[in-house]
C-alpha cells in the first residue's frame, strides 16, 4: 500500500509540530511520500513565513532593504533545525535566497521558498530523499498547469526512491522561472504527487478533525462529515467552503484516489474520507453540508415573447463573455432573464454592460440588483428523500426570510437559493438546524 501524505502550514510550524508530523509519518510504513507547506503561524498574532516572504518581495519592489526584515526568516528556520537537534546547515540557501529577492528574482519565487526551506529540514530530519517540485511540476507558457507532463515526469522520479518530500505550492514554467499555484496550492501538489505515485490513499493533515458540515464561524460546533464524494466537496468548496482546496480534486478524481482530511493534533480521528462515489448516507440528516458565499449581483433582463428568439441567450453571454465576466447562474422565466454574476466583475463598467445589453438584444429593461447572498445546500442523500426541497424552503420562511432566487441542477444532489446578504447568517442557521437537530 502507498499513501502521500501532504501537511498544512499549522502542522509545521515549529519543532514540535515537526515531531508531531515525523511521529504520524513512521507509524506507517506506507506513508512514503510527503509534501509539505510552509510553516503557518505559532500564535494568534504570529505571522506565516509566505506573508512574510511577500513583504520581503514588496520592499524590494519599493526600493526598501530587507537585510534586517529578512532575518525573520533566517531565525525562524534555524530555531526549528537547532529545536530538532539537527546538524543542518542552510545559511548558503537562506543568503542565495536574500540576493534573488534582491535582484528581483519573481513574486512567485519569493513565495515558493517557503516550502522550499520547509522540506529541504523536514527531509533531513525523517531521512528521507529530497525532491525539488521544479523538477518534477511544470507549467504551460499561458501559465496553466502541465498535467500530462507533470504526471509522466513524476512517475519516473518517485520509482527512483522509496521514501522522498516534495515541496507544495511551486513548480517551474518552460523558461525555467519558478511558477506557483494560487494560494493553499500545496494541497494540489499532494493531490499531484498521489496521482503519479498511485497512490491507495491521499491522507491531508491539517488543524481540524474532517470536514465540517458548515462554516464553524457561522454555526456552534458543526458536524464532521464523514464521507464526501468529489462531487459534493466541488459543490461546496466553490461556495465557500475553505478546508481544501478546490483544485486538489481533479488529479486524483481522475485516478479514483481517495483522500483522507485529518487532524495532525488528533491522528486518532478518522477525518473525513473524500470517495468518487457512495451509496452511503446519514437518513436522519440527508444532507451533506452547507455552504455559501456573499457578493453577488443580478442582471435582469425583461422582454416580451424572449422565449421564441432564438439565439437570445447567445447574445446575452457573448456580451458577458466580451467582457470577460464569468456566470454563477442563470434562472429564467417565459419573457426575463436572470443573470447572477459576482459583484465585483462590475466594478467600472456597469453602466457599459446594461447599454450594452440593451441595445444588442432591444431589450425592454434592465436592471442590475446588488447585495445578493448564495447558499449552496448539498448532498447525494437529497435525490432520495421526498420533500427536501420544501424543507430548505419553509426553514427560510419561517426564520422570516424572503427568497430571491431558487436554482437546483439536473444531478439533484444541490439546491442553491439566493438570500439578501444582511439575511447570509440567519438563512445558514435555518437550515442547518432543519436537518441536523
Amino acid at each position: 500500500m502507498v499513501k502521500v501524505v501532504k501537511f498544512g502550514g499549522s502542522s509545521l510550524a515549529d519543532a514540535e509540530h515537526f515531531r508531531q508530523v515525523a511521529s504520524i509519518i513512521k507509524a506507517d510504513p506506507a506513508r512514503k511520500y510527503v509534501v509539505p507547506s510552509a510553516p503557518g503561524k505559532r500564535y494568534k498574532d504570529d505571522v506565516k513565513v509566505t506573508d512574510v516572504l511577500y513583504n520581503c518581495y514588496n520592499m524590494v519592489k519599493n526600493h526598501e532593504d530587507i537585510d534586517e526584515y529578512y532575518k525573520q526568516i533566517s531565525a525562524r528556520y534555524n530555531g526549528i533545525i537547532s529545536d530538532l537537534g539537527l546538524s543542518f546547515d542552510i545559511s548558503g540557501e537562506l543568503e542565495y535566497i536574500k540576493n534573488a529577492l534582491q535582484h528581483r528574482s519573481g513574486r512567485d519565487f519569493a513565495a515558493s521558498r517557503g516550502e522550499y526551506l520547509n522540506g529541504l529540514i523536514l527531509a533531513k530530519y525523517l531521512g528521507y530523499d529530497f525532491i525539488d517540485a521544479e523538477n518534477v511540476i511544470f507549467f504551460k507558457e499561458n501559465g496553466s498547469f502541465d498535467e500530462e507532463k507533470t504526471n509522466d515526469v513524476m512517475s519516473e522520479e518517485l520509482k527512483k526512491h522509496e521514501h522522498a518530500v516534495i515541496p507544495g505550492f511551486y513548480g517551474v514554467m518552460p523558461n525555467g522561472t519558478i511558477k506557483t499555484f494560487s494560494r493553499g496550492g500545496s494541497d494540489i501538489t499532494g493531490s499531484i504527487v498521489a496521482r503519479a505515485a498511485e497512490a491507495d490513499l491521499y491522507e491531508n493533515w491539517t488543524d481540524v478533525s474532517g470536514f465540517k458540515m458548515a462554516d464553524p464561524r457561522i454555526i456552534d460546533d458543526p458536524c464532521t462529515i464523514n464521507t464526501i464524494t468529489y462531487r459534493e466537496l466541488r459543490e461546496l468548496s466553490y461556495m465557500g467552503a475553505t478546508v481544501l482546496h478546490e483544485e486538489a480534486i481533479f488529479p486524483v478524481r481522475y485516478a479514483n484516489i481517495p483522500i483522507n482530511i485529518k487532524n495532525t493534533n488528533a491522528p486518532e480521528a478518522a477525518g473525513t474520507m473524500i470517495v468518487a462515489s457512495s451509496s452511503e448516507y446519514d437518513a436522519e440528516k440527508i444532507i451533506t453540508g452547507v455552504a455559501g458565499k456573499k457578493g453577488f449581483s443580478v442582471i435582469t433582463i425583461e422582454k416580451d415573447m424572449m422565449n421564441s428568439e432564438v439565439g437570445f441567450g447567445r447574445k446575452v453571454l457573448e456580451i458577458l463573455e466580451d467582457n470577460e465576466i464569468s456566470f454563477e447562474h442563470l434562472p429564467s422565466g417565459i419573457d426575463n432573464m436572470s443573470i447572477v454574476i459576482s459583484s465585483a466583475s462590475l466594478e467600472g463598467r456597469r453602466e457599459k454592460l446594461i447599454n450594452t445589453i440593451t441595445r444588442n438584444v432591444k431589450a425592454d429593461s434592465v436592471t442590475v440588483e446588488d447585495n445578493l447572498a448564495l447558499i449552496a445546500i448539498v448532498g447525494r442523500g437529497m435525490v432520495k428523500a421526498k420533500g427536501t426541497a420544501a424543507r430548505v424552503f419553509d426553514a427560510i420562511s419561517n426564520a422570516g426570510i424572503n427568497i430571491r432566487m431558487i436554482d437546483q441542477g439536473s444531478s439533484e444532489i444541490s439546491i442553491i437559493v439566493g438570500i439578501e446578504e444582511h439575511d447570509f447568517e440567519k438563512a445558514h442557521n435555518a437550515i442547518y438546524h432543519e436537518f441536523v437537530k
